[in-house]
């Protein structure tokens, strides 16, 4: 156990029905929840959690990933945590910052990196990696609200995709059921050239939910052929949009409009509170970014990776 300042701590010593709890009404990051952690181990990763606590109970989590790199430098990764569960001072933040660097137990010679969810700075640290930026909708909204949210020409394609012939249809959860997607998206990343997450994520990530809903597969259908698709993964009460495809008619039809209108609705439903739409990326994906922003949902920029 780690002193921090009298009286909070920092320990491995927590549960997963703890941690979970702990989510279930804050709206938190993919990358912070225990099941996306599990998920991270099966495909090979090594994966380190940490409880910070006081006299009043649990203050913030912070879910690592280490490896060594070159065979001698222990490298640890705080991706999009700690997850502060109430409000602390900057100086509170900066002494756990610190004190997260001796509680990971990493041998020496050692970088331990954090990239909080927040806007702010984190003061006292050196930041290595600059900022990123998301969109996020606020589903706590009632659903007309989000739709008069969305940008005039988005709204438009809306309204020409629901009089389309378009149908949407909800994927079972099986990963024969969806399996089809994380191939088209596999085959899409090698032919545009990018990385992410591996695919083979996705299934060990339902299976640590144990959770048929922790898992949104939405397909629009042309006749009898696949148009587009999106796939998003829920964690506590929020929720994440991970993969999605598109067809050439799909695109002319505004399928994604369809699909993400569609999805918003179950997600609500599920008790979904919070919708991080991803990385908005205006130069190398300007389209993708004009649909994100298009939902009237907020931007916001994180401050970046700190060391």
């Amino acid at each position: 156990m780690i002193l921090v300042n009298q009286p909070m701590q920092i320990s491995t010593d927590i549960s997963r029905a703890q941690w979970d709890e702990a989510l279930a009404s804050i709206p938190a990051s993919l990358q912070q929840d225990w099941s996306y952690g599990d998920a991270l181990v099966a495909v090979g990763a090594h994966v380190v959690r940490l409880a910070i606590r006081d006299d009043q109970g649990l203050v913030a989590l912070a879910q690592f990933t280490t490896r060594k790199i070159g065979l001698l430098v222990d490298v640890g990764l705080c991706s999009r945590g700690p997850v502060w569960l109430r409000e602390v001072t900057a100086r509170e933040r900066q002494q756990v910052h610190k004190a997260l660097k001796s509680a990971l137990g990493l041998g020496w010679p050692r970088v331990t990196l954090q990239t909080p969810d927040d806007e702010a700075p984190l003061p006292g640290a050196r930041r290595v990696v600059s900022g990123y930026s998301t969109v996020m909708l606020d589903l706590t909204r009632p659903l007309e609200d989000l739709r008069a949210g969305f940008d005039g020409k988005w709204r438009n394609r809306l309204v020409a995709a629901e009089k389309s012939d378009l149908k949407v249809q909800q994927n079972g959860t099986k990963p024969a059921q969806y399996i089809w997607l994380l191939e088209t998206e596999e085959g899409q990343r090698k032919a545009r050239g990018y990385t992410a997450t591996p695919a083979s994520l996705v299934p060990e990530f339902v299976q640590a939910k144990g959770d048929r809903d922790s898992l949104l597969v939405l397909r629009a259908d042309l006749g009898k052929q696949k148009a587009a698709a999106m796939l998003f993964l829920i964690h506590g009460c929020a929720a994440t949009y991970h993969i999605g495809w598109n067809s050439e008619d799909g695109r002319k039809l505004g399928a994604h409009n369809l699909l993400l209108w569609s999805a918003l609705d179950t997600l609500k439903q599920r008790g979904v509170t919070r919708l991080d739409l991803g990385g908005v990326e205006t130069v190398k994906s300007a389209g993708l970014a004009r649909f994100k922003l298009g939902t009237g949902g907020e931007l916001v920029t994180y401050a970046g990776t700190y060391f």
